[in-house]
């Protein structure tokens, strides 16, 4: 058994790599069950229909797995496999996906032991990355059967690896912050202003303003004036941040960080820096000298009217990763004491945590990105419809890294009936978002090519929720739009939604209200209403999510009564631009929103 397994072992030296064991080991997670992670392969497993899926992490020696579901005894309780039944371990030492339609035919892994002893046979699996790109694991789904993965299927697992790495990248920086905290607890007034910088880092997910902060937070406790220097991959500096202990003095400042972004020299320190990535600390300064380090003469006169004696330059570097993003030069003048040691050692420490920030802003974005792009694929594109004008828009929240599970939908029936749906999952992270897909799909698989009515077909929808154990509590209006000879019918259903809004020809605008009814997957309801409008031709009706009328600290009704403003005070605009203006009226956005305006012609 063993000699099958060399045979087909791959190069040993990737999984025993130095600073990929380090990254691993700052994810701080082992062989035991993580939220987070599990619910990763809940979301593989209901998402692409497979029996088993992993959060498989690598090692020099095994594979454990603190996501898992589906994976049978012993290992299902051990969570960990010897690399003689890993799969993931050719993922890991390749660093990209690896697809197996039927294990047992491919010559790479055919004699692995999980073949014959965890039943995989059918595999695919998607490198989990470290910010620099190391692969510590893999994010897969298994079948015991041959299976021909579809394109479909390999696109979703690999948007759900990029959010589970971006969940690793985040535990790593943290981690990485941890053990910068750890190293500044010596000095309490050092590791007050450090706190005081840390929490402006906190306020904010713009780079430019972050390192703004930082200038101002150590002046003047750590030096009399300070420049924060952000340069783009190429070592071209891009940003750069300043202040000075006297205010007056802000305009200079500026104006010498402004010089900064092209006139440095080629022994300009802050150069150095930026390519060794070695601090650099000197005393006994004058201005004169800044000329032989600048193209710019006019840096020294300015530097001199500053206050220039000492200096130290440190690397602002990305968490556990030599690249380095920028620097932070701090100046005193000839009446403050040289730097020591010790402000060295201080400077590099809030370097180190600029360096967090600006990476945590970066997965901010990356995993902003990978949630959105779910969403929207799973929104539908709007069908062109003889005799309706249909028009949509979705909008995260402008609050917070996630998206939500707003949801909206349209689609024509065989009979010449228009289907409309829009609905909100509660929660704002990527399991909502593909929640909202399943419902949506439960919605149209049950709704297409049949009569029934609005409230029938929700209270289908509530039974199939409960009895599929989807997870889910959910606002949602669906209504069917028919055309008749004067007009249009529309009925329709409300699961603890907020009501429907119909501009009426003559630019009154009626508002929906019906009884209240639950959510659903909340509590059983043995039948919802539906409920009838007859609606004249050249009327738009608006369906949308909470989001779009929500402003906290005010009642639901004054949201709604903004909306209603401006439906009446634009009756006669394009739909685009009404949808624009909807937008706009809308208060800040908190919470996501999701609409659909529908004109009946």
């Amino acid at each position: 058994m063993a000699e099958r397994f060399e045979a087909g072992a791959p190069d040993r030296g990737v999984l025993a790599d130095a600073a990929r064991l380090r990254s691993l080991q700052r994810v701080c997670v082992g062989a035991e069950s993580d939220e987070a992670f599990d619910r990763f392969a809940s979301l593989v497993k209901r998402l692409l229909g497979v029996p088993v899926a992993l959060v498989s992490l690598v090692d020099g020696e095994r594979q454990f797995f603190p996501g898992q579901v589906g994976l049978g005894e012993p290992w299902g309780t051990k969570r960990e496999t010897p690399l003689s039944h890993s799969f993931c371990q050719h993922v890991v030492v390749e660093g990209a996906p690896k697809v197996f339609p039927d294990a047992r035919r491919d010559a790479q892994v055919r004699d692995n032991l999980a073949i014959p002893d965890l039943g995989v046979v059918a595999y695919a699996g998607m490198p989990l990355t470290d910010a620099d790109g190391r692969t510590l694991g893999s994010l897969c789904a298994i079948d015991t059967r041959p299976r021909a993965w579809t394109a479909d299927e390999l696109a979703i697992l690999t948007d759900l690896a990029e959010a589970c790495s971006s969940e690793l990248r985040l535990r790593i920086a943290r981690e990485v912050a941890d053990e910068a905290r750890r190293h500044a607890e010596s000095a309490h007034d050092q590791l007050a202003m450090l706190a005081e910088v840390t929490e402006a880092f906190a306020s904010t997910l713009d780079v430019e303003e972050e390192m703004r902060l930082l200038a101002a937070g150590v002046t003047p406790r750590l030096a009399d004036w300070c420049l924060v220097t952000l340069v783009d991959p190429n070592g071209v500096v891009r940003h750069v941040a300043a202040s000075h202990r006297d205010a007056g003095a802000a305009a200079e400042v500026e104006r010498f960080a402004e010089l900064m972004a092209t006139g440095l020299g080629a022994r300009s320190a802050v150069l150095a820096v930026q390519r060794t990535g070695q601090p650099i600390r000197r005393d006994g300064e004058t201005a004169e000298m800044i000329l032989a380090r600048t193209t710019n003469p006019e840096m020294a006169e300015i530097a001199g009217r500053l206050g220039y004696s000492s200096f130290v330059v440190v690397p602002v570097a990305a968490p556990a990763s030599p690249r380095v993003l920028g620097s932070i030069t701090l100046v005193n003048g000839p009446r403050r004491a040289a730097f020591t040691e010790a402000d060295e050692r201080t400077a590099l420490d809030i370097a180190r945590r600029a360096g967090l920030a600006i990476d945590n802003s970066r997965l901010y974005r990356q995993q902003r990105h990978v949630a959105e792009v779910l969403q929207h694929s799973l929104l539908t594109e709007l069908p062109t419809i003889p005799g309706v004008e249909l028009h949509a828009r979705y909008l995260p929240a402008q609050d917070g890294a996630a998206v939500g599970g707003d949801w909206y939908d349209a689609f024509a029936q065989p009979d010449g009936s228009v289907m409309l749906a829009v609905g909100d999952v509660s929660g704002h992270d990527i399991e909502a978002a593909a929640t909202m897909g399943q419902l949506r799909n439960l919605v149209r698989g049950d709704a297409y090519g049949r009569d029934d009515e609005a409230g029938h077909l929700l209270t289908q929808l509530d039974r199939a929720i409960r009895g599929l154990r989807v997870p889910a509590a959910a606002t949602a209006v669906l209504a069917r739009v028919r055309p008749r000879a004067d007009g249009y019918d529309v009925t329709f259903a409300n699961a603890g939604h907020p009501p429907p809004l119909l501009l009426r020809p003559d630019g009154t605008v009626e508002i929906w209200w019906v009884n209240p009814e639950p959510l659903l997957g909340v509590v059983p309801r043995l039948q919802r209403a539906t409920h009838r409008r007859s609606v004249p031709t050249g009327s738009v009706l608006l369906l949308y999510t909470d989001g779009l009328v929500e402003d906290p600290g005010h009642i639901l009704d004054e949201g709604i009564a903004r909306i209603q403003d401006v439906l009446r005070s634009n009756a006669g605009l394009p739909g685009d631009e009404l949808c624009s203006l909807l937008v706009e009226a809308a208060a800040r956005r908190a919470d996501d929103i999701a609409f659909l305006l529908i004109r009946m012609q």
